[in-house]
């Protein structure tokens, strides 16, 4: 038994010191990697640390001589995914590396759960470990009628990396939607405050009056329209609050996103056509963890495509998911 040191990888960094040690050494308890943490045995970068130490790419951790002997016997965990659930979840996979997996997330299948929610997305995770040693984590969010480019972070450092991106703008997203009616112009920038307010089928985002509620911006340009009242919409959301979209739409350019009718009532329904919520996370441009841009795009889920061929709409060509730099 001898003294190791290790370096650690991108794929570690971010991650608490007794996680690492627990995937690296299962074979040492949590009792054992205490005691040699309060003894100072186990040093970063020289230094003494602690079992919530988060650890940096490139930092060096001094092993002490470790117990030998067969790791022990892992934990079974109830099989939550079944074999025709992760069929699904893989066939949603626009694009995967070591760092992360894009998914284009199906109308009608909630994010996370909630009241009344039994299978949602962050259930179903572990049929998307693939070739990596922890289950992929989500970064943002997609409403449950949402459809589109939903990422996942594939370790703790890729995760972080890719919730900092989002949180400080630095994530360029696109949404597509029908609307129902022409707006007044052609595109502009919509800065309208929103709120919550409560009632009796529920909470829902409002106009705020004056300076109050929360700031809330988004870009929109036309992209065609139809005979039949309908307009297709590009949509730059450059805050990400909670319905921002479909209560611009509706409140802002007085033309409600199609099948929204908890914000249009039943002017959001066009005869002949789905009442399923015409609203699509069309792209997402994003710094990549390890250097670089990631672009993604996901192709229209099936009721929008029937929806543009109904209208008259010219279907696009999907890309492929690109690294740039």
């Amino acid at each position: 038994m001898t003294i190791q040191h290790r370096t650690v990888h991108a794929a570690d960094a971010e991650s608490r010191l007794d996680r690492w040690f627990r995937r690296h050494f299962p074979q040492v308890t949590q009792g054992a990697l205490q005691k040699m943490l309060r003894t100072g045995q186990i040093r970063v970068d020289g230094k003494r640390a602690e079992a919530s130490t988060r650890l940096e790419r490139g930092q060096e951790i001094r092993i002490p001589p470790l117990p030998e002997g067969p790791a022990p016997e892992p934990v079974q965990r109830e099989r939550r995914v079944s074999e025709e659930d992760a069929r699904a979840l893989e066939q949603m996979v626009l694009y995967r590396d070591e760092h992360i997996i894009a998914l284009n997330k199906p109308h009608g299948l909630p994010v996370q759960g909630g009241p009344n929610i039994r299978k949602h997305l962050d259930g179903m995770l572990d049929a998307l470990i693939f070739d990596a040693e922890e289950r992929p984590k989500l970064v943002h969010r997609l409403d449950r009628d949402t459809s589109g480019v939903l990422l996942l972070g594939r370790s703790a450092f890729a995760a972080n990396r890719l919730a900092s991106a989002f949180r400080g703008r630095d994530a360029e997203k696109t949404y597509w939607a029908i609307v129902v009616g022409q707006p007044q112009y052609q595109g502009g920038r919509i800065d309208m405050r929103l709120t919550k307010q409560g009632g009796p089928r529920g909470e829902r985002i409002v106009p705020a009056e004056g300076r109050d509620g929360t700031h809330a911006v988004t870009e929109f340009s036309t992209v065609d329209v139809a005979r039949r009242h309908a307009t297709w919409l590009e949509l730059k959301p450059l805050t990400g609050r909670t319905h921002q979209l479909r209560v611009h739409c509706a409140s802002a350019l007085e033309c409600p996103i199609l099948g929204d009718g908890k914000y249009g009532g039943q002017a959001a329904h066009l005869e002949g056509m789905s009442h399923a919520l015409h609203l699509h996370a069309r792209s997402i441009r994003v710094p990549h963890p390890d250097g670089g841009t990631l672009e993604v795009t996901a192709p229209l889920p099936p009721h929008m495509a029937e929806s543009f061929t109904f209208l008259g709409f010219e279907k696009p060509r999907t890309p492929p998911a690109r690294r740039l730099g």
